[in-house]
């Protein structure tokens, strides 16, 4: 069973990420560049918390290691396009550190629930 407190957690850090995603977006400069890049991140970025929801309501070990696997895709996405804003100089680095920070943080607890989830299922087997 899943901790009911690491998921409170995660579903509150994830939401939150979420939430500076669209505020990162609603600031971006109103260029067809940074808003293209912008709206790539806006959908990747948003949606790692639905995957994660997705997931602590799966019915099985390999579906909700399927849904945090599809939360780590997005993640990994979202990191690519902050990284993009930051090296074609749309958003200085020192603005987007902590929120890639976090998504560092996020992709190491995703990949750990998804790591004991399939060790759990191959420990019944």
């Amino acid at each position: 069973m899943r901790d009911e407190g690491e998921m409170k957690d995660l579903k509150m850090r994830t939401k939150e990420f979420a939430l500076r995603i669209i505020r990162l977006y609603s600031a971006l400069p109103k260029t067809t560049d940074a808003q293209v890049i912008g709206k790539q991140l806006l959908r990747s970025g948003t949606s790692v918390g639905a995957h994660y929801r997705e997931g602590i309501r799966a019915r099985s070990d390999a579906e909700f290691v399927s849904k945090i696997e599809g939360g780590l895709q997005e993640l990994e996405e979202s990191c690519y396009w902050m990284e993009l804003l930051i090296e074609s100089a749309l958003l200085p680095e020192s603005k987007l550190s902590d929120l890639m920070d976090e998504a560092g943080e996020l992709i190491a607890i995703l990949t750990t629930c998804a790591k004991n989830a399939k060790k759990k299922k191959e420990d019944r087997a």
